[in-house]
């Protein structure tokens, strides 16, 4: 749910290179809106009082790029921003309606060019979204045949066994990875996953769980 505990934040600061307080940011509340409650999911993400820390942890700046809104805006007057940050903070909510927005505002089309200069942190959706897949199912939408960014190459089971979603017991999140044609990781809120140049590392001070891709 966010930078929630030390490991995450020091491979937060290593992808970074430097301090937090020395580094700007642009937050991305997008994915909350597909919720009717979505606007008190986004408000609490900008203003830090979501379930785990992520704009309050003290950048330099901080700025919010709302997705829907970039198709309305010239590409000089927000790309360039978004180049200048060092890091992305994307938000949870649904995936599959975050990647329809990031497709549609031309974010998904720089999001590559982006892989040496801008760390990107995703928070449940937020990572998901540049995974290749979503199973069959999610949110209870049929996402079978839905292509993620595909940044990475494995899919993500977000929330694994958190006390309030029932629906992210472990059983359950296996059941859901058997749909997935790609290795999925299982994480719990206490869980990242750190890539870099294509290389795969789980940080964690909770559990998780790797999944086989679909047979």
């Amino acid at each position: 749910m966010g930078i929630t505990n030390a490991s995450i934040q020091n491979a937060l600061f290593e992808l970074l290179g430097r301090p937090i307080a020395e580094c700007s940011a642009l937050v991305i509340p997008t994915a909350a809106y597909y919720f009717s409650q979505g606007p008190a999911i986004a408000y609490r993400l900008i203003s830090g009082k979501g379930p785990g820390p992520l704009c309050e942890l003290g950048w330099k700046s901080l700025g919010v790029l709302e997705l829907t809104a970039l198709p309305s805006v010239d590409r000089e007057n927000w790309i360039p921003l978004v180049r200048e940050v060092d890091a992305l903070l994307v938000g949870g909510g649904d995936p599959m309606y975050l990647c329809d927005w990031m497709r549609q505002s031309g974010f998904a089309e720089l999001l590559p060019s982006l892989r040496r200069e801008v760390v990107y942190v995703g928070v449940s959706a937020g990572s998901m979204a540049v995974t290749p897949s979503f199973g069959e199912t999610y949110n209870d939408r049929p996402t079978a045949g839905y292509r993620g960014l595909a940044l990475v190459d494995f899919a993500l089971g977000v929330h694994l066994d958190h006390p309030s979603m029932p629906d992210n017991s472990l059983a359950k999140v296996e059941a859901w990875a058997a749909g997935v044609p790609v290795r999925t990781y299982g994480i719990d809120d206490e869980t990242a996953i750190k890539v870099v140049d294509g290389k795969v590392k789980v940080i964690s001070e909770g559990h998780w769980k790797l999944f086989p891709p679909k047979r």
